[in-house]
């Protein structure tokens, strides 16, 4: 990969098994909006940044190689061989080549668990737009205003101390639905406790479940969610209704129970099962698999 920079432009060269749709779309994350021109803008890490491919190019934009280096390179997760991981999984079977080719270019990122925990929380029983809308709402009225980007303004997410300050009304106003206690509840526990969610990812995978499942309106799926994109615990196996219907289609009977089919998962993939379930959920729900 060959990485160069011009202006405020950070262009990567030869980047495999990259492809923005693929990854902003497959249901890992939230603050990432397609543009007019198939670009996508999002907020993370407190930065506006913009991507775009073009052809073997993928143009980050509102940045610079400094932070490309100590920020993107690892969010992006750029470091891991996705070759050969994809080559692992699409032999497994063919319903993993079929997922793995049709979401070619899918890297799951290294969001903040922090903003992980609240967005998951919110995710629950909740459509994408509704998601988006939420956290975008909580960031303005209790986030950092981070800048303008075309003609748009940005907030950070709310830290644990600004979004503890709201009340239930108020977070209640960001249309979270009856999510808003369980935010309330949670951003006041972390801030209150001085608790670093970031160093759940030190834990082993069990221990970071555990603790994750301490928090309200954090049940098994929401936790495994928390632990794969922002706590990078590869060896969970989110099941929702899309998970479970592809894992019925394909690999287990119908009357299985959510438990079981994670277990299931995490046996059949190993270290590799949250990886698997990223690729079988974009097919499934893409595809409308045993709707």
């Amino acid at each position: 990969m060959k990485v160069t920079q011009q202006g405020n432009t950070v262009i990567l060269e030869d980047v495999k098994h990259f492809n923005p749709k693929h990854i902003f779309e497959c249901g890992q994350c939230f603050r990432w909006i397609k543009q007019e021109d198939d670009s996508y803008t999002g907020v993370a890490m407190g930065k506006v940044i913009n991507v775009k491919q073009e052809g073997n190019k993928i143009y980050l934009d509102n940045t610079t190689k400094e932070d490309f280096e100590n920020i993107w390179y690892d969010y992006f997760d750029l470091g891991r061989d996705y070759e050969s991981m994809v080559n692992t999984l699409k032999v497994m079977d063919e319903y993993l080549e079929k997922a793995t080719e049709f979401g070619e270019g899918i890297r799951i990122l290294k969001q903040d668990g922090w903003e992980m925990l609240i967005s998951f929380i919110i995710s629950a029983n909740n459509r994408i737009p509704m998601i988006q809308r939420a956290i975008n709402n909580l960031s303005k009225n209790f986030g950092t205003y981070i800048g303008e980007y075309q003609g748009q303004e940005y907030y950070a997410f709310p830290t644990p101390e600004q979004l503890s300050k709201a009340t239930v009304e108020e977070i209640r106003a960001c249309s979270t639905g009856f999510r808003d206690k369980y935010i309330k509840s949670t951003s006041q526990t972390v801030n209150d406790e001085n608790i670093d969610v970031l160093e759940y990812r030190k834990l082993p995978t069990d221990q970071c479940l555990k603790e994750l499942l301490k928090f309200n309106g954090v049940g098994p799926k929401v936790a495994d969610c928390i632990a794969l994109f922002g706590m990078q615990k590869y060896d969970t196996f989110p099941v929702d209704v899309w998970v479970k219907r592809v894992m019925q289609e394909f690999y287990v009977d119908e009357d299985l129970s959510l438990t079981k089919i994670r277990k299931f998962g995490i046996e059949k993939f190993g270290d590799l099962a949250g990886f698997a379930q990223q690729y079988l959920f974009y097919y499934a729900r893409e595809f409308g698999i045993g709707r």
